[in-house]
């Protein structure tokens, strides 16, 4: 019987795809399943993908006709059998016997959804990053995290790939990813379940490797896919205002929101001159949409120079539409 499902696309990743098969490899269990989502991959990692199929145990092999990394996601989940359901990217890689690890954790301690610190890597660089959330092993209400709003707490950490998650949140509607956003995906998905769900928990664990740097990743294209970030947060914002909570929560999503703007107006140099502006546009416009009182306040509580940025900022015409293209 499957208990975890380990689902895993790859695009375009055959510099990186033999290190995370092997890593697999070295996860094998019996009540462990792969399930390798070949995301329209054109430069020879579907065939590597072939062959795990054939010599990796517990590989299911799903091919896409449309790339898209929620879409891959989204068709792993679709296609997995297990109780339990994680993530891994195709160019990152885990460490031997950690999903063992993974499932006895969240199966002891009985909660919807567990996250997990991880490692970060570039070249021979390594840094631990911890969830921002300090008592280990202990069940809480998701909703009970959100907060406060001026430090980082368990939404400002969306990596899907650390944790694991109970199949009653796929019966839920609460694990699949919003296929219209290119980048920014998971930040959606980490407000919806931390609001909806149960329980979580953060056991004393790491075992992911994730890979920075990447010349193929998303995160490291300067193109328009980079401002589906506004919808993204727009999205947040308009779901948190349903919430009955939302008086409590929408000063949290909305110092997120600034300070990713932010953030990007500080890299405004890996974009392209026309990107930039759109970027700098679409940023004046979202400020404007956000609650002008609660938008205020996180202001006044930045330091002075975002916040004098994003003031400058809210003052600037928009050219380019309230939406990214």
């Amino acid at each position: 019987m499957v208990k975890l499902s380990v689902i895993v696309p790859f695009f375009n990743v055959r510099q990186y795809a033999p290190d995370a098969l092997r890593s697999l490899r070295a996860n094998a269990r019996e009540d462990i399943e792969f399930v390798l989502v070949d995301d329209c991959s054109t430069d020879g990692t579907g065939a590597l993908l072939d062959r795990a199929e054939r010599e990796l145990p517990g590989a299911v092999l799903v091919r896409r006709t449309e790339n898209g990394v929620s879409g891959a996601r989204n068709t792993g989940i679709d296609a997995a059998r297990g109780e339990y359901l994680t993530f891994m990217d195709g160019d990152d890689f885990a460490a031997p016997g950690y999903f063992g690890l993974l499932l006895d954790a969240v199966a002891h301690l009985d909660c919807d959804f567990v996250r997990t610190d991880h490692v970060r890597f570039t070249g021979s660089r390594r840094t631990l990053h911890r969830v921002p959330f300090g008592p280990r092993d202990t069940v809480v209400s998701p909703r009970d995290v959100i907060l406060p709003a001026d430090r980082s707490t368990p939404v400002d950490y969306p990596y899907s790939w650390a944790g694991a998650y109970h199949r009653r949140l796929v019966d839920e509607g609460l694990l699949h990813f919003p296929e219209d956003l290119r980048t920014a995906e998971d930040r959606p998905w980490i407000w919806r379940l931390h609001r909806q769900a149960k329980s979580f928990a953060v056991p004393d664990l790491c075992g992911i490797f994730y890979r920075r740097g990447v010349a193929s990743s998303l995160t490291q294209i300067g193109d328009t896919r980079q401002l589906d970030f506004i919808p993204a947060f727009d999205r947040v914002l308009a779901e948190t205002a349903e919430d009955p909570d939302a008086g409590l929560f929408l000063p949290k999503a909305v110092r997120t929101y600034c300070a990713i703007i932010s953030h990007h107006l500080v890299t405004i140099d890996k974009f392209e001159p026309q990107v930039a502006r759109v970027l700098r546009s679409l940023s004046a416009a979202a400020l404007r949409r956000m609650p002008q009182d609660l938008l205020n306040d996180t202001l006044d509580s930045m330091d002075l120079a975002r916040a004098t940025q994003l003031r400058r900022l809210r003052r600037r015409p928009s050219t380019t539409g309230e939406t990214a293209a």
